[in-house]
């Protein structure tokens, strides 16, 4: 690397000589070789007329400034601290990817209003109330009441007390209470309410206990006689919600049946009787 340096400085040199002297140009006998050997001797002569500045070979040289580096001609001197100063940049860029700064690759996540988030929570059928309290009641007594419900792009019939898997619930962490608002269908002992597609002043009211991922699915492609095999697995993230109330129906009063007593019957013993 020094012994190109080297020789790159000196050819540029050599151009200047021959552009100040055109009489150089006449010449008929070819340049030597420059080997490796003539390389160091030329080396260290330069290097003793750099220390010496009052020498007339220094003030020959100095004229050839503007042949420098510095002039911005792209050597290699330049080459090495641009590629430095890349380096520097790259790393500032991974450094604010780390910390989460919007960069215009799209290496971190949107940041969205509270209006975006209640709208796109809206259009997948759902909205969030907040945290839940020690005070709410989760786990309430049987209702003989069912719903028809639609999250996203998949419909589920609940009852009070269910559990259920959706995909991913955006903007919404575990112990969040949400309400469903696209009910289809509402029904029970006495009476069935169909929507047209959604039926008003009805909801469903869950808590959100956990995220997690489905079991995996296993993707295999293949092109027979091509040594094209490709295998890939997917995890679906999922969100298990709890039902605790459905409203917008009358719900029948459950009447607890009295049992009667049984009653006792004593058998009869048998007398023997005397002949």
């Amino acid at each position: 690397m020094a012994n190109r340096r080297c020789l790159h400085t000196l050819t540029r040199h050599a151009s200047a000589l021959f552009s100040k002297n055109p009489s150089l140009h006449s010449l008929t006998t070819p340049l030597p070789l420059l080997t490796e050997q003539s390389l160091k001797t030329i080396a260290t002569k330069f290097a003793f007329v750099s220390t010496n500045p009052g020498s007339a070979w220094h003030d020959q040289w100095s004229q050839s400034r503007h042949f420098s580096s510095n002039a911005g001609d792209g050597g290699d001197g330049d080459e090495d601290t641009e590629d430095e100063e890349d380096g520097d940049e790259e790393e500032d860029w991974e450094s604010s990817d780390d910390e989460g700064v919007a960069l215009p690759r799209g290496g971190s996540k949107r940041e969205y209003s509270p209006e975006e988030k209640e709208a796109e929570a809206a259009a997948i059928g759902y909205k969030v109330v907040g945290p839940l309290e020690k005070s709410d009641r989760v786990f309430k007594p049987y209702e003989p009441v069912f719903a028809v419900i639609e999250i996203g792009s998949h419909q589920f019939k609940v009852s009070n007390g269910d559990c259920i898997f959706t995909e991913r619930l955006k903007f919404c962490d575990v112990n969040d209470k949400l309400i469903l608002n696209k009910v289809l269908l509402l029904g029970s002992s006495s009476q069935t309410i169909i929507g047209r597609p959604i039926v008003p002043d009805a909801t469903v009211h869950a808590v959100v206990e956990e995220h997690a991922l489905d079991a995996k699915v296993l993707i295999f492609k293949k092109k027979r006689r091509k040594n094209y095999r490709r295998t890939k697995g997917h995890r679906q993230e999922l969100s298990k919600l709890r039902i605790i109330d459905i409203q917008g129906i009358e719900k029948p009063v459950t009447v607890d049946k009295q049992k009667t007593p049984k009653t006792h019957y004593k058998k009869q013993e048998k007398v023997a009787v005397a002949a």
